[in-house]
């Protein structure tokens, strides 16, 4: 991430806002007004002086003053309809980011997320509460601080053709500023937001193995490890703010400079007559409100910093590849599915797990996987199920390549048990059904039944509206297995995809749902990858995995 250009994530903000271009436009219209009014008050103030200065009240005196008041209170009701605007576009970013990312995360392709941990990537969401907190602050300051520099320096030429240099000089701050601290601002921005995520990942993993570090001891790891961490953190966060300090010297030199010799030199040209109190006055004013302005907007690069590096942190889960969705061809499980392998080959990364898989799994049939661990046997169930894709050779389904499918309405006929698969935090009802409500009670019933779920359910309070606490915590491995079986038999799939299915389970209670899951009436294919024995003599084919090749096929 530390070589990204400021020109891709400045396009990242501008897509972002394009998204709300009629309120932005509105927040940049009522910015422009309050900015032209706020500048109008200083001349309102430099004929009221004038007009002090004859030493009598007078109705244009008071005319000015009632003009001025209002002023400042319309300043209010602009500012008060920007705060609105902005909350609108607050809550749209929060919105489409929590959509964004749940709908992204189940259709990212598995290939995208290898070497990566998902759950710390989902902490990115966390990124959306300082894009939104930046965009607040880049639309209400900037906008309102450039209508008043530019307006500012233009009204100051009017009194006298000296302070075009000093809009001059403005300029040439602002280029020096952006020019040469702006793309090494935004990539210390980046590392110390990476490093910050390695703290956070790491104090994760800490409370993920909570027992293991607590059975450990004495072991200082948690704390050494997070020192080195915590010390990277701090390394780049220094590195970035010495970044904003050359920018704040910039400042402070700058306002200096100006207050300095603008007094002055406004002193001389009253001195000489070529400007009058009321004038002087009304310019020191512009002046200060120029030089606050421009310090808001030197300030407010470390909130555009912050915004940027959000930006890019949140790219790094909307830019991963998804699945194909556009495809058309459709799945027609009436008769079954059949299930074609031709010379298949998975190899992610460079590395070869499996070569020159061939089978074929016709409807209602079987096929056992035998072999050592380590051999393949899960990417093979996985290719079947769509989690991977193959790097070379063709998968079939019905005769058509599965790569021409809407791989989320084949992976609807399938049902499965493997071995990363977990109860979520959620209800019961959640856990087996995904939400859908076309799976009847009644075939909810039948598979929690065969499941050997039905006196689990009784003991719950909420029965089956129980709630599961996240991966399953506090339920025991064998519940856990029960509850993904029943979610893999509830829709009546097309193919069973299990790997080791019942290693918890007692031998009378294992040969019951084998009984069952084999039943000929039950339509369904199976594919199953295991060592026991027992599915030996129930499988109609069975293939024997080595080093990510088969080795034998009976």
């Amino acid at each position: 991430m530390s070589k990204t250009k400021p020109g891709t994530s400045v396009k990242r903000l501008w897509n972002l806002l394009k998204l709300d271009k009629r309120d932005v436009s509105h927040i940049l219209f009522y910015a422009l007004f309050a900015g032209l009014i706020n500048l109008a008050v200083p001349l309102g103030i430099q004929a009221i002086v004038n007009l002090i200065q004859g030493g009598k009240v007078s109705t244009s005196w008071v005319i000015l003053v009632i003009l001025v008041t209002l002023a400042v209170g319309l300043v209010g009701v602009f500012e008060l309809l920007q705060l609105r605007l902005v909350e609108n576009i607050q809550q749209k970013i929060f919105t489409r980011s929590s959509f964004e990312f749940s709908y992204r995360f189940p259709k990212i392709k598995s290939e995208a997320l290898q070497n990566i941990y998902p759950p710390e990537l989902a902490n990115r969401f966390f990124d959306t509460l300082k894009v939104q907190k930046g965009v607040s602050k880049i639309l209400l300051d900037l906008p309102a601080a450039t209508v008043q520099v530019v307006f500012g320096v233009i009204l100051l030429s009017l009194y006298h053709p000296f302070f075009i240099l000093y809009g001059l000089l403005l300029v040439l701050l602002l280029y020096i500023v952006f020019k040469f601290t702006a793309e090494k601002g935004l990539k210390t921005s980046l590392d110390e937001s990476k490093n910050k995520y390695l703290v956070a990942h790491w104090i994760q993993e800490v409370a993920r193995n909570l027992n293991s570090f607590k059975i450990s001891g004495r072991s200082r790891l948690a704390l050494d490890k997070n020192d080195k961490l915590t010390e990277k953190y701090l390394r780049e966060r220094e590195e970035h703010f010495g970044i904003l300090k050359i920018q704040y010297i910039k400042l402070i030199v700058f306002k200096v400079l100006v207050a300095g010799g603008l007094l002055a030199i406004g002193g001389m040209l009253v001195l000489n007559q070529q400007m009058n109190i009321g004038q002087f006055v009304a310019a020191e004013i512009i002046i200060l409100l120029i030089i606050s302005s421009v310090e808001k907007m030197i300030r407010g690069l470390e909130d555009i910093y912050d915004t940027l590096t959000s930006l890019e942190k949140l790219g790094q889960v909307v830019d991963k590849p998804l699945e194909a969705s556009e495809n058309q061809n459709a799945v027609n499980p009436t008769n079954g599915i059949k299930l074609e392998f031709k010379d298949v080959a998975f190899e992610p990364d460079g590395y070869s797990v499996l070569n020159g898989i061939n089978f074929t799994l016709k409807p209602g049939e079987s096929l056992l996987i035998t072999g050592p661990a380590g051999n393949g046997r899960t990417s093979l169930l996985k290719l079947v199920s769509g989690i991977f894709s193959p790097t070379k050779g063709k998968i079939y389904v019905n005769d058509l390549a599965r790569h021409t499918l809407v791989l989320n309405e084949y992976r609807q006929y399938l049902g499965t048990l493997l071995p990363d698969e977990i109860p979520f935090e959620g209800s019961l009802w959640e856990n087996i059904t995904f939400g859908d409500e076309s799976i009847s009670d009644q075939d909810i019933d039948w598979a929690l039944e065969h499941a050997g779920l039905k006196d689990f359910v009784k003991e719950q309070n909420n029965g089956i509206y129980a709630q599961i606490h996240p991966e399953g915590r506090y339920l025991s491995t064998l519940i856990s297995q029960r509850i993904i079986l029943a979610r893999a038999i509830v829709k009546k799939p097309a193919i069973l995809i299990l790997k080791e299915p019942f290693t918890k389970f007692e031998p009378q209670e294992k040969k019951r749902i084998l009984k069952f899951l084999t039943d000929p009436q039950h339509k369904w294919s199976i594919i199953v990858a295991s060592n026991d024995d027992l599915w030996k003599d129930i499988c109609n084919e069975r293939l024997e995995l080595q080093d990510g090749k088969i080795v034998k096929s009976v």
